[in-house]
């Protein structure tokens, strides 16, 4: 009996050392780091942990300015940029708006392409992401130097973007969508608004940025439903995500939001779009997030600090206002909201998206005792965002860091149309002269000068 289990505990350990050889021979999976847009030079979070990740000191990094205005500007001020922070750039001057450069040329030259598949990391700057697409993968076909990024990606290196260069890494992008609440409203077309990116961080999830200051909530939605994506992130500036298989971590200075569309539903009926049972969580920066578990992990810091759960018996809100938000699509106020939600006394709150504007253009319509029968115009439509704890709801929150930094887990949200008023407001009506019966008694230091007033009269 001794020796049947000595022989199954050899065989097991044995078995074990194979499988750890295996897997310490098995490449490194590669790495997509998407950065929010307006990452700051200074910023060491972000820019040392894309050095790290491309393999530290003196890993080489090929740069593609392609979507740049300027590309040689763009490029050039990178360079530097990696140089400080210890990294071994080279300019790979494949852009179309590159003076005095046969770009379709290099593009196709297979000496270069072999150059830039040997690098340790690639990386996208700014821009336009339609000259991105369109160089690399023109007609939807991939180019031999889009190949060769995907053969640094396949074999364990990191491809990394900012702004318009983080828009391509997912299947689908934005291809030219500035006006969020158009897009909201509708105006979602191939070719124009959305095209297809060139898909690094796969199928499942959707990449957006400059998200929060620019309040992209609103454009997000519509395309994830339109496409059929259950994971969105909105990746905030100055910050960055790391993606790889099913992980995201979440560096820099701010952090990025999670969309979950799993159980969301669109009541077609209503015509414009609509969405009830989303879920929107947000990671700051430290956070941790598994897609194929569904599991958040907050920064050590909040660990460490407090747990904030608004259904346990004695949670204590913070927030005692009951706040209403005219501009939910205004510069970081989703996120103000789910705070709001998470660490507050109320269990819902609600704001608006519509464009003022055009609304202010209308002329106000006929007064009418009974409700409103007429057809709506398209310049009243508007969207009320409802916010609601569901029993899954948490945050954590740190002062660890000189803020009041939060993170915020599993936010219900509803999007529903609206009419909104023509005209939103008007000017107070001028108060009635008081009568002599009513007015106020007058000073008696005054009683004599009124007096002068009425006999020099």
């Amino acid at each position: 009996m001794r020796m049947r289990l000595r022989f199954w505990l050899v065989a097991w350990l044995t078995l074990g050392v194979m499988v750890c050889v295996q897997a310490a021979e098995l490449p490194r999976q590669g790495l997509v780091m998407a950065l929010g847009g307006s990452v700051r030079f200074d910023n060491q979070a972000v820019w040392t942990r894309f050095i790290q990740e491309a393999g530290g000191k003196g890993a080489r990094i090929a740069i593609f300015a392609t979507a740049a205005g300027n590309p040689d500007r763009s490029a050039q001020r990178l360079k530097r940029t990696l140089e400080h922070y210890g990294a071994v750039p080279e300019i790979i001057p494949v852009a179309p708006r590159l003076k005095g450069v046969d770009w379709k040329s290099l593009r196709d030259d297979p000496r270069l392409a072999e150059r830039v598949a040997t690098m340790d990391a690639v990386f996208f700057t700014g821009g336009a992401q339609a000259l991105i697409v369109d160089t690399l993968q023109p007609d939807g076909q991939p180019s031999l130097m889009l190949q060769a990024i995907r053969k640094v990606h396949q074999r364990g290196g990191v491809v990394a973007g900012t702004s318009a260069g983080a828009a391509v890494m997912s299947a689908w992008m934005f291809r030219d969508a500035p006006n969020t609440l158009a897009v909201l409203k509708g105006q979602l077309r191939e070719g124009q608004e959305i095209d297809r990116g060139l898909g690094f961080v796969g199928q499942e999830l959707f990449i957006d940025q400059h998200f929060l200051r620019r309040g992209r909530i609103g454009r997000l939605l519509p395309m994830m439903h339109a496409k059929g994506y259950r994971w969105g992130l909105g990746i905030e500036e100055d910050s960055a995500a790391l993606i790889w298989g099913s992980q995201i971590e979440v560096v820099g200075a701010r952090g990025a939001l999670l969309v979950d569309l799993s159980r969301a539903e669109r009541d077609e009926r209503l015509g414009p779009f609509n969405l009830r049972g989303a879920r929107l969580s947000f990671l700051d920066r430290g956070d941790r997030h598994d897609l194929a578990t569904g599991v958040t992990t907050p920064s050590a810091p909040k660990l460490a600090e407090q747990r904030i759960d608004p259904n346990a018996p004695d949670f204590k809100p913070y927030f005692d206002q009951e706040p209403f938000y005219p501009d939910i699509l205004g510069d970081n106020v989703i996120v103000r909201a789910m705070v709001h939600l998470v660490d507050g006394r109320e269990r819902e709150l609600r704001g608006l998206a519509f464009n003022g504007s055009e609304l202010r253009g209308l002329p106000p319509p006929k007064p009418v005792r009974a409700a409103r029968a007429d057809a709506p115009k398209p310049e009243e439509l508007g969207f009320e965002f409802r916010l609601y704890v569901l029993p899954e709801t948490l945050g954590y929150y740190t002062g660890a860091m000189g803020g009041e930094d939060y993170t915020v887990m599993r936010v219900g949200l509803d999007v529903m149309p609206v009419r909104m008023q023509v005209p939103l407001y008007q000017p107070w009506p001028a108060q009635k002269a008081l009568s002599r019966k009513g007015a106020a008694p007058v000073p008696e230091r005054l009683k004599g000068a009124q007096a002068a007033r009425r006999n020099a009269g």
